[in-house]
């Protein structure tokens, strides 16, 4: 089995591949940048279980970060308890990407591992919506090589930005819960509406304008963890696929093997 582990600013996903390339399991903690080494494994451990396996059975590991301090604690516990090397995600390691930017050094490898994870999966051009604490669109052009993209505010920076820049308006959650039309007629709805449906238009605006720019149709695909809450609120059509960053992970880590 193969770990594949993406440490996000909120959240830190941890998949397993079983031997035919298969996604085993997929488990999804929060990020604790005051959590140690050991609380890490203890947690490593738990998750195996959870799923049914065994450290033993773990013979390689790939990681990507946006957090280094996180990375510092999970690296060693993983190394730890399954005893096995884990590659990182950065300067040095084998992804197959043409980078075409200004600082192709300053690529964060969340970024670097979903477009992989396109580039080896879906027909390019391609265009990849990853929805997480920060809302990043990112393009692959039909030769395979990145070429750029945007990053914007995320839906739970923009609610909490809300919530602590304002004087009236409270922290809410975001929830699967559909919203019922644009106009809200409540506090709660009309943050709701301008939160989710606000960053749905913004999404159907840049695909728009990402397909002009590049010049042809292309495949847009969707990823992070508001991707399925966003999904249904687009007019533009694109594939919902939660798991590709640990898929380019795995991609990564057969070129690196």
């Amino acid at each position: 089995m193969v770990l594949t582990i993406d440490v996000g600013n909120t959240n830190t996903v941890i998949g397993g591949f079983d031997d035919n390339d298969e996604l085993a399991f997929e488990s999804r903690i929060s990020t604790d940048r005051c959590r140690m080494e050991d609380q890490y494994a203890i947690t490593l451990v738990d998750i195996l279980n959870l799923y049914g396996h065994k450290p033993e059975e773990v013979t390689g590991a790939i990681m990507s970060s946006v957090v280094p301090p996180v990375t510092t604690q999970i690296k060693p516990a993983v190394e730890k308890v399954c005893g096995c090397r884990v590659l990182t995600v950065g300067p040095g390691i084998k992804t197959g990407l043409n980078i075409k930017i200004d600082e192709p050094a300053s690529l964060g490898a969340d970024m670097a591992a979903v477009a992989v994870g396109a580039k080896e999966h879906y027909p390019l051009p391609a265009i990849v919506i990853d929805l997480g604490t920060a809302t990043k669109i990112l393009a692959v052009d039909k030769t395979g090589a990145f070429i750029g993209g945007i990053i914007a505010p995320g839906v739970k920076i923009s609610t909490e930005a809300l919530a602590s820049r304002t004087a009236s308006l409270p922290l809410i959650s975001i929830t699967n819960d559909p919203v019922k039309q644009v106009i809200g007629t409540n506090t709660i709805d009309c943050m709701r509406s301008g939160l989710l449906n606000g960053t749905a238009f913004m999404v159907d605006g840049m695909i728009e304008h990402f397909e002009e720019e590049i010049g042809e149709k292309c495949t847009v695909v969707a990823t992070g963890g508001f991707s399925a809450v966003i999904k249904p609120l687009c007019r533009k059509d694109f594939i919902l696929d939660t798991s590709l960053i640990m898929t380019g992970l795995l991609d990564i880590y057969k070129k690196n093997r």
